[in-house]
């Protein structure tokens, strides 16, 4: 039984012979057809249906879906989820912080008497607050800086969180004057290098 996958070598017709005429022999085989056939222009490519491969067929995305993946590739966005997550980061940075604390609660005018249960509450919710709005506001200036320098430089690598850093730094530090504008600057900008370096 023939294989129908072998490949057989393509010959040209012979040509037709006169009635008498013995018959011409076999023209030699014309390889340069089968090669473009295998490797030439005349090859058809193979199409791969991950479906017959034992893979997940991936539908086409939706406009909705599209809609969907602009809206949260957008810097708004961005800057909101990283302003959402700092405040929750931030509380809980700043109760940690007032529970080890000793002085939680204690009034400096009276600084013998004991303060009581809810004097103690309210000074961790205070401190709590305060974490969770500076916390909020930088990583909300973080991101959207980090955002439009990527979207600037069309790059995505570890010079978008330093110059994001710096600048982060340096408008935070700059309210208490150039000097500390500058350290911030550098501070943010190694310390995000070191984040970005330890996440990749």
């Amino acid at each position: 039984a023939e294989r129908p996958w072998v490949c057989k070598p393509i010959m040209a017709a012979p040509p037709p012979s006169a009635p008498g005429e013995p018959a011409p022999p076999p023209p030699p085989l014309q390889y340069s057809l089968l090669l473009q056939h295998l490797v030439g222009d005349k090859r058809q490519p193979r199409v791969w249906d991950p479906a017959a491969l034992g893979g997940i067929p991936c539908p086409p995305k939706s406009e909705e879906q599209k809609m969907v993946e602009r809206v949260m590739e957008s810097c708004p966005f961005k800057a909101a989820l990283a302003c959402v997550g700092g405040f929750v980061l931030g509380g809980a940075f700043g109760i940690f912080t007032a529970g080890i604390d000793t002085n939680v609660g204690f009034d400096p005018k009276d600084p013998y008497r004991t303060p009581t249960a809810k004097e103690v509450l309210k000074d961790m919710g205070q401190r709590g607050i305060s974490y969770a709005k500076n916390f909020a506001i930088v990583g909300a200036m973080f991101s959207c800086t980090e955002c439009v320098v990527e979207s600037y430089r069309g790059k995505s690598d570890w010079k978008n969180s330093v110059i994001s850093g710096c600048i982060t730094g340096g408008a935070i530090g700059f309210r208490a004057g150039l000097k500390a504008g500058v350290i911030g600057c550098g501070g943010f900008a190694a310390f995000s290098a070191a984040v970005d370096y330890y996440l990749r």
